[in-house]
């Protein structure tokens, strides 16, 4: 297994599970053997039903958590205390209130991107996304407390940090102590994420402020008023939420293009809809409820390509999962990217077809078979984020926009702190109404 597993580990997952048809699955990596777990009664057993038994901790967490520390994306008390503090700037209500932001955030950027396009110049799709998801999250959740030269660095080094850890996550038992290929990027772009955010955690510790974003509100629960917890806890909190925020949404969004571009027929249904809600002046928050085929689109995206694609857990105590016998300490591997692609619970798992998500279907669909945001008490802060600025970062590109792939593929999909393409995604932009 570990041959295919570090030439291409997460369709080596994938094909894994699927030749098991779902049953529980030891991984053979040499000294180190995780489970794998993808049939959604397993996973609802494990994400849910004895969630207290299945920790993020471990080997697989611990390259991550170099990034993002005691935090949202942690367990006990710092998760217990960060989540209790973020929810409630992560509920539906509270998210929706920031689309109008998050709209002029877009316009703006694309309205900078606009000589570029006319020239016909080529961009990387996946960094034009991801410099448009940084500047609405900077200035609708982070209150434009970071100046626009420190934004600009973050999202090349956030991906940086989120993908080079790739060898570690598939070889966890190797110590510290040797370095791996990825280690210095890893290192440089941590010392750029800190070179950015620490400033501004001392900063707002000193001077918290009234207002409602995530930084004033961090600020008020971690300085002297509040737990007391500081710098380090208000630090990890933050860079852990960018990354939910904004990182997590544009590498979703980056492997739109190949898949528009295998299937005509949804680009074409696509643009008629924008064109129908939106036309041609600037998007309107109000319109998200219409844009229902876009909806499905980014359903079935994220079903084929969930950014969160592996949820590891250690167990605490012996326990049995569909039968077979977990001992404590050991590794239990989750990936809707695996149970996304199931025989047993898609129909042509391995197709992109937004249908899917468009009418009920015939037989109710089990809770866990999809699962592209987690699950149980530990599910994403992000959810209602991503169908509010997913959509509403579409719709400004594609009012604007035709974006044609210059290279069709295939691409590779790569794992890190989120799935994304190893090869460049690069389109020409082109100004609606020419072909």
């Amino acid at each position: 297994m570990l041959p295919r597993l570090l030439r291409d580990p997460v369709n080596a997952l994938a094909e894994f599970g699927r030749q098991a048809r779902g049953e529980v699955m030891r991984i053979h990596l040499g000294p180190f053997r995780p489970y794998l777990v993808s049939h959604p009664d397993h996973v609802q057993h494990v994400l849910r039903g004895n969630w207290t038994n299945y920790v993020r901790d471990g080997m697989f967490w611990r390259p991550l958590q170099r990034v993002t520390g005691n935090s949202i994306v942690g367990d006990g008390p710092g998760w217990e205390s960060s989540r209790r503090i973020l929810q409630p700037l992560f509920t539906a209500r509270y998210v929706g209130s920031l689309a109008r932001g998050m709209v002029e955030a877009f316009e703006e950027y694309l309205e900078e991107l606009t000589p570029r396009a006319r020239d016909g110049r080529p961009v990387n799709i996946g960094e034009e996304l991801a410099r448009m998801a940084d500047r609405a999250v900077i200035h609708v959740l982070f209150g434009g407390a970071i100046p626009l030269k420190d934004a600009e660095l973050l999202a090349p080094a956030f991906a940086t940090a989120a993908s080079s850890f790739t060898f570690r996550l598939f070889m966890p038992f190797i110590p510290y102590s040797v370095p791996v290929p990825g280690d210095r990027a890893f290192a440089r772009a941590v010392k750029e994420i800190d070179s950015v955010v620490v400033p501004l955690v001392r900063q707002a510790l000193r001077d918290p402020g009234e207002g409602r974003h995530i930084v004033s509100a961090l600020a008020r629960a971690r300085g002297p008023q509040g737990d007391g917890s500081g710098e380090r806890q208000m630090r990890d909190d933050l860079v852990s939420i960018y990354g939910v925020a904004a990182e997590t949404t544009a590498t979703a969004l980056t492997w739109l293009w190949p898949l528009l571009h295998a299937h005509p027929d949804v680009t074409a249904r696509l643009y008629d809809e924008v064109d129908e809600v939106v036309g041609t002046d600037p998007v309107d928050p109000e319109q998200l409820p219409r844009l229902r085929y876009m909806k499905a689109v980014l359903q079935e995206l994220v079903r084929l390509y969930p950014s969160g694609w592996m949820f590891p857990r250690m167990v605490v105590a012996p326990d049995e999962i569909g039968g077979t016998r977990v001992e404590a300490g050991s590794q239990v591997l989750i990936s809707p990217y695996v149970t996304h692609r199931l025989d047993e619970f898609w129909d042509r798992p391995l197709d992109f077809d937004p249908e899917r998500f468009t009418q009920e279907p015939r037989e109710r669909r089990h809770r866990y078979a999809y699962f592209p945001f987690g699950g149980g008490p530990h599910v994403c802060l992000g959810l209602h984020l991503f169908y509010v600025q997913a959509p509403l970062l579409l719709a400004c590109l594609l009012r604007r926009f035709r974006p044609v792939l210059l290279n069709p593929g295939p691409y590779t999909a790569v794992p890190a702190g989120s799935v994304r393409p190893k090869e460049r995604v690069e389109v020409r932009l082109l100004p609606r109404g020419t072909t």
